[in-house]
């Protein structure tokens, strides 16, 4: 599984308006059904606070990868979003969170949702990575910096 192949370009959101936990995951749900009509915004909103009550899914060092199954998708989806302030994402290590990969799964689809996760995990944990991630200026570089990283592994 590349991320090439789950995260469309205009998913990309340079800057989150968002300050709260519960608006980044508005926000990334709203960009994702937009793109997706099939998305039930709502739904999906209530998968992610529903995954978000068992722990946070803020792993620390400023990254996040907020993640739901849904019933009728087809494949797995992401979508990638920055923040410039940091929200607190109730973090591991207790600070804020700067960068977050949303990731949608089909409802029957475990084994593609635990490679998605692991995938981007991997990449995640690369701080070079996440230094252009932060300091990218567009959505453009964003996602070339994002295709070039995985295309390595």
């Amino acid at each position: 599984m590349r991320i090439e192949d789950i995260l469309a370009p205009e998913l990309i959101l340079t800057t989150l308006d968002a300050t709260t936990k519960a608006g980044v995951l508005d926000e990334l749900a709203a960009a994702t059904a937009a793109r997706y009509p099939e998305i039930d915004r709502e739904r999906l909103v209530q998968a992610l606070d529903e995954r978000e009550r068992l722990n946070s899914t803020a792993l620390g060092q400023g990254i996040a990868i907020p993640h739901g199954k849904l019933p009728g998708l087809k494949r797995v989806l992401a979508a990638f979003a920055r923040s410039r302030d940091g929200v607190d994402f109730q973090s591991l290590d207790g600070k804020p969170t700067y960068l977050f990969f949303l990731l949608v799964a089909p409802e029957e689809a475990a084994g593609a949702h635990v490679k998605a996760l692991a995938r981007v995990s991997r990449l995640l944990k690369d701080e070079g990575f996440r230094t252009r991630l932060r300091e990218a200026p567009d959505a453009a570089s964003l996602y070339r910096i994002i295709c070039e990283e995985d295309a390595r592994y």
